[in-house]
This record gives C-alpha cells, sequence and structure tokens, in this order.
C-alpha cells in the first residue's frame, strides 16, 4: 500500500511544471497504477505489445480497445509515459524544423492536428473507458462544444517554437465546421493564439470520405495555393497518409481510437 502512494505522489509531481500543465491536473483524474496498467502481463493479451502495434499501424480498422486493457491504456494516458513519448516527439520536430533554411516569403506552413495533438480529450475518455467504450459521436460533440479541452503541454511547446522559426501554423482538424467557433475559442483559451488557417470539415463536401482523403485534398489545396508544407503532426496514421503530406511527418501517441 505504502508502494502504491508513493508512486501516486510521484506521479503527480511529475506533471507540475507550467500554468497550462497544472489546467490538466484540474481536469484530468489521476490513476493509480494497478494490476497490469504498468505492462505487467495480463492473461492472454499483454496490452504493452497491443499499443505498439497500433502506433506502428500493424492493427487497423480496430472500433474499441481491448477490455483487458482499459486500465493499461488509462494509466498510459494519465501517468508520466504519455508525456515522455509526447515530448520524444515534439524535440525531433523541433530538431528538424531548426534545421531548415525558410525561405522567408510566409509560405513555409507547419500542418497540426487538433484532438489528441494540440488539444487534449482525456477528461472526456476518462468518464468513457478511454476508447473501451464504442464511440458515440452525440455525447464527444457535446464534450467539444463545452470548449474545455486542456492542450498537451508538449504540442503547445512546439507550437511556439515554430513560431519563433518564422513558420506558420495550418489547423487541420476532422471536427465539423459548424464547431468552428467553439474550436476556435479553446484553442486560444489554452495558448494557441495564432494561426494562418484552421480547416475544419464541411460534411456536404466529404460525406463518407475517409480521413485519409479529407486531410489529403486539403493539403493538396493548400499546395496549390502556394503554400509549401515542411511538417505535418498529428495523432492518427490518417492524418499523415495519403498525398500531400509534406516533407515530413511525426506521429504522436494515440492507442484510445483509431481513425481510418
Amino acid at each position: 500500500m505504502a508502494l502504491l502512494l508513493l508512486l501516486f505522489l510521484a506521479n503527480i509531481l511529475t506533471i507540475s511544471e507550467g500554468t497550462c500543465e497544472a489546467g490538466i491536473i484540474k481536469q484530468i483524474h489521476l490513476l493509480r497504477p494497478r494490476s497490469g496498467a504498468g505492462g505487467d502481463s495480463i492473461p492472454g493479451l499483454s496490452c504493452l505489445s497491443w499499443r505498439l502495434a497500433v502506433e506502428t499501424n500493424n492493427i487497423i480498422g480496430w472500433k474499441t480497445v481491448p477490455e483487458e486493457c482499459e486500465e493499461y491504456v488509462g494509466h498510459y494516458m494519465l501517468g508520466k509515459q504519455y508525456r515522455k513519448d509526447s515530448r520524444a516527439v515534439a524535440k525531433e520536430a523541433f530538431l528538424y524544423a531548426q534545421s531548415l533554411k525558410l525561405a522567408g516569403d510566409g509560405k513555409d506552413i507547419w500542418i497540426f492536428d487538433i484532438d489528441e495533438t494540440t488539444l487534449s480529450n482525456s477528461p472526456y475518455y476518462a468518464q468513457h473507458g478511454f476508447g473501451a467504450e464504442p464511440y458515440n459521436a452525440t455525447l464527444f460533440d457535446e464534450w467539444v462544444m463545452e470548449g474545455a479541452a486542456p492542450a498537451l503541454p508538449e504540442s503547445l511547446l512546439l507550437y511556439n517554437k515554430l513560431l519563433s522559426l518564422g513558420i506558420k501554423v495550418v489547423f487541420l482538424t476532422g471536427r465539423q465546421e459548424s464547431q468552428r467557433n467553439t474550436t476556435a475559442s479553446n484553442l486560444k483559451n489554452v495558448g494557441y493564439h495564432t494561426w494562418d488557417k484552421l480547416i475544419l470539415k464541411e460534411p456536404s463536401k466529404y460525406s463518407g470520405k475517409t480521413a485519409v482523403f479529407y486531410k489529403s485534398n486539403e493539403r493538396k489545396m493548400l499546395e496549390k495555393k502556394g503554400y509549401r508544407i515542411i511538417g505535418n503532426i498529428g495523432d492518427q496514421w490518417s492524418d499523415l497518409l495519403g498525398t500531400n503530406t509534406g516533407n515530413r511527418t511525426f506521429k504522436l501517441p494515440d492507442p484510445m481510437y483509431y481513425i481510418s
């Protein structure tokens, strides 16, 4: 019991930097380690191996997190490992950006996805099984319209560093056009104060189309307007596959859901 308490307190102390992180602490209930939550063996399934296969796009088309892995995924998303993994991706993205010689004409852009990339929906998924429950579009849209999603701190830091280099930011999200005002306010409220474009999905235009098709088409239109996509970051492979993906892509971790 004493060991569990020490682990819980250590977990809290590791997530205590900056005001945006304080906001996350207020909105997400931290989980304490439980059997299987730290990568221990679970009969018939290794959740750590399952997550690795998901992140490498070897398991595709899945609908829900395996029931046996709900606690594991919850512990991962709210614990220090998710933050460390996100930090590693953001660090590599910035090192790459630093190495570039920009044209200086305002046409060099970096594309950010929104959900689980710039904004975290962990407060919502903490109430809905961390992906173990079937996706409910109505409930999720209600959460989006609250405009209460905290920033993913590592992405916010990357965003600010890219701006300091003179790189323009474009947000390209699967959120609906009807959610534009709420999404823009949410982004600004957590620190994303400026961007070149905020692109949301128009249902009448992309009804029945995959996320890969939608995002590829929107990136193609950006390039037709003269923009150069020098970087592209998202939590789903559908953010990064297809056409016109940019000079380099960066995949953030997300074992909670799959979007094709």
